[in-house]
């Protein structure tokens, strides 16, 4: 595993990720380590129009698709 240096991080930011880390019931070092999986894990923009744009071409061309509010309202009314 690597070892990293982080310098010059405001104080207020430092003071927040420890109450994140108190909260979490982890070590500041622990946190970061999450903090810094979670970053890294995320789908970059393309990556997410890429899996909209798949999903979108799941839908049959040419047919009209229900607005999901009005599915939502009428669920509730039933």
């Amino acid at each position: 595993m690597a070892n990293l240096t982080i310098r010059n991080v405001e104080d207020a930011v430092v003071e927040r990720l420890k109450s994140k880390a108190i909260q979490s019931g982890r070590s500041l070092e622990a946190e970061l380590r999450e903090v810094l999986r979670q970053a890294a894990n995320r789908k970059s923009r393309e990556e997410m129009l890429a899996a909209a744009d798949r999903i979108a071409a799941m839908t049959p061309k040419g047919i009209k698709q229900t607005d999901s509010a009005v599915l939502l309202r009428e669920d509730r009314d039933r």
